[in-house]
């Protein structure tokens, strides 16, 4: 192998290397434990009158919730402290949230911080207030960032009820830690008050019918003086997809009939925006997030925000914080704020979504509240995630309209994309094959292209004609052979960036126990203590892969078994091959599952196709003879 051979192949593998490193990551349902319950003797309340509840001198919290939600209030600026999603199970079909590596590992490893709600709260059930001692273990998805607790019960990281979505904030003043009153519970609604000398302010949050799932009407009052009052949106928690940590904030410029959609730089201290009125803003963790969408006239203007991640910690420290694997100070959160004081001095009606971005979901969504006159194009929020989005989005989306159907006849995203990687074969059937033939006969045309250019090594311009007209005689396109890897590329970009962009394949299991997570990598088995490149799990997927890999490269190979027998060039082939086996198990390794299977069952494929290829030529050639 020359030197210019081996410096490429050293260049590649350092720089695929490099690549997987950036994208580094890391699902048995949770069996929840039921909450202990401690019903207060209170008399039957008529939820259609408003009940004044007494108020106290500490943080109290109530919950409404659904199927779809379970909103978590505190009478701590009258603000949602948490929003847990239930997971999907045979009790809960609705819900769209499925559990991953993560929420298994939380409530087997650290229940003490996986309680939901993290404290003792109020709901209202069977007409009258309960009071609940404990939240239940387990069972839910944490969507906003909350406390981190220690074994003890003690809390590791408080969280400042200033990143609680809805509190209110002031230009001049603190009142983001004020005590308020819970003025009215119901089923579906609660509604808190304040007053000091300055001002009145008064919350009500109502739960939304089934047919809007994840949504939350909401309406602020401010009475007195309502200068430099913003509301906050609350701080999502951190979603890795693929390895990787990546928020998106968006908002929705709406004039006449045109929609426009913008993404902000992920901001690096407060910034404002004091000339743009947008229609609603979205700020997300990548697979899922919130939306605040005005639903009354407001002030022009909005802020972005960075907290650190020390301020606002993410659940996944406490994993294995010993060797610091997901470090807070990583991690940083981000936040709206809307402007409180409307046009008409009227009380600000808003509209929360807070749930997974799933295509399906926002476009029902889209259509049901487009028949009661609004025009919220939720489905616009989306993110799709990559490096090269303008390239392989459209193969993205291709790609998963094939996935859709498939899992449309198998029920199964693992078995979808090995049909869409069956499909995709059979579209470039005709192109592979002539690639296969191409390489088949440049190997065999090797010994004489050798000969060419020993013959003609004084006269590189003499030898690289003969070979060139030794081509045309043998009917051999040299780039023929590297034709449908250019072709296949896009689709591999397209179906990694597809599976850091499509919420349905979260959490979405093919074999339990091993491929839990299409979207994440394979786990067969894991430890604590991380191992350079490693990590702390095993992935089995990237050795098939080079495997099946290795034994392509030996079926196409058409050089001598014996290495006396090898010349230069089939020499350095067989080494590039070893090599690129290797690069391609690095990485891969840390690619998602879902990914690994595409590309698995491509080479698989492939190597019936070389075998078939490899039969047919040999037929035609003892017809000859």
């Amino acid at each position: 192998m020359d030197k210019r051979s081996i410096l490429f192949i050293i260049a590649l593998s350092g720089s695929l290397f490099f690549v997987n490193r950036w994208f580094e990551s890391k699902d048995k349902k949770p069996a929840p434990t039921k909450a202990v319950e401690m019903v207060l003797k209170t008399p039957s309340l008529d939820t259609s009158t408003p009940i004044n509840i007494p108020p106290t001198s500490t943080e109290e919290l109530y919950v409404l919730e659904n199927d779809f939600q379970q909103i978590v209030f505190s009478t701590i600026g009258g603000s949602i402290s948490e929003i847990n999603l239930p997971f999907k199970t045979e009790q809960n079909k609705k819900s769209l949230i499925l559990p991953i590596e993560f929420d298994r590992t939380m409530q087997e490893d650290y229940p003490f911080n996986d309680h939901f709600p993290i404290q003792g709260f109020w709901k209202f059930d069977n007409g009258q207030r309960q009071k609940v001692a404990e939240g239940q273990i387990g069972g839910y998805y944490p969507l906003l960032r909350r406390p981190v607790f220690g074994e003890n019960g003690q809390t590791i990281h408080p969280l400042s009820s200033k990143y609680f979505a809805f509190n209110v904030l002031s230009d001049e003043e603190v009142l983001y830690n004020k005590l308020y009153q819970v003025t009215r519970f119901e089923k579906n609604l609660i509604e808190f008050s304040y007053a000091d000398s300055y001002r009145k302010i008064t919350k009500t949050f109502t739960l939304t019918e089934e047919s809007t799932p994840y949504c939350l009407e909401v309406a602020v009052k401010v009475e007195g003086d309502g200068r430099g009052l913003w509301l906050t949106t609350g701080v999502p928690d951190v979603e890795l997809i693929s390895g990787s940590f990546s928020p998106a904030l968006k908002y929705l410029l709406q004039k006449t009939q045109k929609t426009q959609v913008e993404s902000l730089s992920l901001p690096k201290s407060l910034m404002t925006y004091s000339s743009i009125s947008p229609t609603w803003v979205s700020n997300s963790n990548g697979f899922l997030g919130v939306i605040v969408e005005p639903l009354s006239d407001i002030a022009s203007g909005f802020k972005a925000n960075m907290i650190s991640g020390t301020l606002a910690p993410t659940r996944l420290s406490l994993i294995d914080a010993q060797y610091d694997l997901y470090s807070m100070d990583k991690y940083p959160g981000y936040e709206f704020f809307i402007p409180l004081k409307t046009m008409n001095d009227q009380p600000l009606k808003l509209r929360f979504f807070a749930g997974p971005y799933q295509d399906t979901l926002l476009k029902d969504l889209d259509i049901t509240l487009a028949k009661t006159g609004a025009d919220p194009h939720f489905n616009s929020a989306m993110s799709f995630q990559g490096w090269f989005t303008f390239i392989s989005e459209p193969f993205a989306k291709f790609l998963f309209l094939l996935m859709k159907f498939f899992y449309q006849i198998t029920g199964s995203w693992g078995f979808s994309i090995i049909l869409l990687t069956l499909a995709l074969r059979i579209m470039l059937y005709p192109l592979n094959g002539w690639s296969i033939k191409s390489s088949l006969r440049m190997q065999q045309i090797g010994p004489q292209v050798t000969a060419l250019q020993e013959k003609y090594k004084k006269d590189p311009k003499k030898a690289q004609m003969e070979v060139l007209a030794l081509y045309r005689e043998k009917g051999v396109n040299p780039l023929m052979g590297c034709l449908p890897i250019l072709i296949q590329i896009p689709f591999l970009i397209g179906m990694f960036d597809l599976l850091k962009s499509v919420f349905e394949l979260r959490g979405a299991s093919f074999i339990p126990g091993w491929i839990d997570n299409l979207t994440a990598p394979d786990i067969l088995i894991s430890w604590n203590y991380p191992i350079f490149f490693f990590g702390t799990t095993l992935h089995l997927l990237p050795f098939l892969l080079a495997l099946i890999m290795y034994i392509q490269q030996k079926m196409s190979s058409q050089a001598p078994k014996d290495p006396k027998f090898l010349t230069d060039a089939q020499k350095q082939q067989k080494m590039m091959g070893n090599v690129m086996v290797v690069v391609f198990t690095f990485m891969f390794y840390n690619f998602p599952s879902g990914l690994n299977i595409y590309w698995l069952s491509s080479m698989a494929l492939g190597i019936g196709q070389q075998w078939l290829t490899n039969k047919q030529l040999k037929t035609k050639s003892m017809k000859k003879t």
